[in-house]
C-alpha cells in the first residue's frame, strides 16, 4: 500500500511541476492515445502499479492544464498546494460525512468552515448551509428551500405532497441568468421554460423597473456576477419589490458573492445580505479542488425541511448539525475540509 500511494504522490507532484512548461491544451497525439485504454472489460484484475502507470502515462498528457497559471478558460481556479494536500488527506480518511455520530471530525470541520464563511460574508450566524458539488447543486439546494418556504406560506407541504395540485410558483429570472440556475429549476419541477424573464441592460443586469407585478408564491432569482461582464443585478430595488410582495429572493453568486468579503467592494455587495438564499462555489476564489460549492439559506429550517432524511438505522441524534439534513446527498465526501 505505501509503495503504491507514494508512487501516486510522486506522479501527481511531477505532473504539477511540469505545468509551467507544457502546453495548456493537450496535443492531438496525446488525445489520440486515449484510445489505448478503450478495451473490453478485463477478465481478471490487473496489477495496481500497472493501472496507475497507465493512468499517468496515457491520461496525464491528455489533460487540459486547468491547474496551471496559463489556463484562462471559463472561471476556474487551480488548486493551491495546501488545499490539494488537505483534499488528499481527507480522501485517505474516507469519511462519509453525513452524521456527526459517525464522522465527528469532518462534521465539525465543516461546521467551523460554515461559521467562518458566514462571518466572512457578514451574514447571520443562524443561516443554514450545505457543502455541495458546485454552483449548480448550490442553486438547486437553495431553491429547494425557497420552494418549501413559499408553498408552506400557501399551506402546502411540498415535501410530503409533491407539486401535483400545489399552488403554482412564479419564478422570475433575468434574461441572462446562468444556465446552471435554469437547470436547477428544471430539476426541482419548477420548469426551465415557464420562468418569467426580465429584460436586462447592456451589462446583463436585470432591470428592476421591468419587474412584473408580484403576487402569490414567488421566487425572484437575482445574479451577483454576470458570467460575461461581472455585473451585479440591482439588489436593493429587487429585494424591496420582492419582499414587499412576500416573495423569496435567491442570489446566484457563483463567483460574485465573494465581493461580500472584500472591503473595497462593500458598496457593490452591501445589499446582497438582504436576500433569502445564496449560491456560490469555492473552486474559483478559494482555489480548492473540484468539486466544491456552497448553498446558504437565511431560514435554516426551510433548508432542513427540504433536505432532511432519516431512517431507523441512521444515528441522527447529535449535538452538532448533521450535514445530510441540509444537503441533497446522504453519501458525501467531506468537502468542507479543504475549505
Amino acid at each position: 500500500m505505501r509503495q503504491l500511494l507514494e508512487n501516486s504522490a510522486q506522479r501527481a507532484i511531477s505532473y504539477l511541476e511540469g505545468l509551467d512548461t507544457r502546453g495548456v491544451a493537450p496535443s492531438p497525439e496525446a488525445v489520440a492515445k486515449l484510445a489505448v485504454l478503450d478495451q473490453p472489460l478485463p477478465e481478471a484484475p490487473s496489477e495496481p502499479e500497472k493501472a496507475l502507470a497507465l493512468l499517468d502515462e496515457i491520461g496525464s498528457p491528455a489533460t487540459m492544464a486547468m491547474a496551471g497559471p496559463r489556463f484562462f478558460g471559463f472561471v476556474i481556479g487551480g488548486s493551491l498546494p495546501v488545499t490539494l494536500a488537505a483534499n488528499w488527506l481527507a480522501g485517505a480518511w474516507d469519511q462519509n460525512t453525513a452524521y456527526y455520530n459517525a464522522t465527528p471530525a469532518t462534521v465539525q470541520f465543516e461546521q467551523i468552515a460554515l461559521r467562518w464563511i458566514l462571518d466572512l460574508f457578514h451574514l447571520p450566524p443562524e443561516c443554514g448551509g450545505a457543502f455541495v458539488t458546485g454552483a449548480t447543486m448550490a442553486n438547486f439546494s437553495a431553491l429547494a428551500a425557497a420552494r418549501q418556504a413559499v408553498l408552506k406560506r400557501a399551506s402546502w407541504n411540498v415535501e410530503a405532497d409533491g407539486l401535483f395540485g400545489a399552488p403554482p410558483i412564479t419564478v422570475i429570472v433575468g434574461a441572462e441568468a446562468h444556465p446552471s440556475l435554469i437547470k436547477s429549476l428544471g430539476l426541482l419541477g419548477l420548469g426551465r421554460n415557464r420562468t418569467v424573464k426580465v429584460p436586462v441592460d447592456s451589462q446583463g443586469r436585470m432591470r428592476a423597473d421591468a419587474l412584473p407585478s408580484l403576487s402569490g408564491p414567488t421566487i425572484v432569482c437575482a445574479q451577483a456576477g454576470n458570467v460575461n461582464t461581472g455585473a451585479f443585478d440591482p439588489m436593493p430595488d429587487i429585494c424591496e419589490r420582492a419582499h414587499g410582495a412576500g416573495a423569496w429572493v435567491h442570489v446566484d453568486g457563483a463567483f460574485g458573492l465573494w465581493a461580500m468579503a472584500v472591503p473595497s467592494l462593500s458598496g457593490l455587495a452591501a445589499s446582497l445580505k438582504d436576500a433569502d438564499s445564496w449560491a456560490t462555489d469555492f473552486h474559483k476564489w478559494l482555489n480548492v479542488p473540484y468539486d466544491s460549492g456552497l448553498a446558504l439559506v437565511r431560514d435554516a429550517d426551510a433548508l432542513r425541511a427540504a433536505m432532511a432524511v432519516t431512517a431507523e438505522y441512521l444515528p441522527t441524534a447529535s449535538p452538532f448539525r448533521n450535514p445530510s439534513d441540509f444537503a441533497p446527498e446522504l453519501s458525501r465526501r467531506a468537502r468542507g475540509v479543504e475549505v
